[in-house]
């Protein structure tokens, strides 16, 4: 597995160095830095090539590192059914610059960038439809964002007593929260109440 991703590193950075910053593996997966400007142009090459064939988008996120001065990588990952491989793209971007839609070549990027671009305010530029798909109406600011405080925002929701639509204070409290870390195979110390086998082994 790692000499044939090897190989197919070498290939795509050979054939594309026009794009490609950067390649290694790691955990088994081909990991490949590509130029912010040729994203889109990359992703077609990936998926039409005879000898790579990633023609399924699985996903794509972001991350952010606010003290870099390209905070967010744009990570995309995508699956070579035909070859059994995957690869990890990664695109470097400042906070306010934005980077190419790749929904010309895959459909399915759609609602990926639109994440995205919800959750850390990533701008993808030439996407269809970009606009918010998780937060509400009239959100400000991106909650994955690592310096977006936890409270102080309004929540938008129905109020079912009220019959209406009604704003809030954010508050995320911490009560009720136990964090031991252990898994539920470990066992947890406490005891659910009202556990039907509590007192019994």
């Amino acid at each position: 597995m790692i000499e044939a991703l090897s190989e197919l590193g070498s290939y795509i950075e050979q054939k594309r160095s026009d794009c490609v910053i950067s390649w290694d593996i790691d955990s088994d997966e081909l990991n490949v830095m590509v130029a912010p400007s040729n994203i889109a142009s990359f992703v077609d090459f990936l998926r039409s090539d005879n000898r790579c064939k990633f023609s399924t988008l699985v996903d794509i996120t972001g991350v952010d590192f606010p003290e870099r001065a390209k905070r967010f990588e744009v990570v995309y990952h995508l699956l070579s059914m035909y070859q059994n491989h995957r690869v990890r793209l990664k695109v470097l971007i400042r906070e306010n610059e934005p980077i190419q839609s790749v929904t010309s070549v895959h459909p399915s990027a759609n609602w990926f960038e639109r994440e995205v671009f919800d959750m850390f305010g990533i701008l993808f530029q030439d996407h269809p439809d970009l606009r918010r798909i998780l937060t509400d109406y009239g959100f400000q600011g991106f909650p994955l964002r690592k310096d977006f405080p936890t409270t102080g925002y309004n929540e938008v929701r129905y109020d079912e007593a009220q019959k209406r639509v009604v704003y809030e204070p954010v508050n995320l409290t911490q009560e009720y929260r136990q964090f031991d870390f252990k898994s539920p195979w470990e066992g947890a110390e406490y005891i659910v109440p009202d556990d039907e086998t509590e007192g019994t082994t």
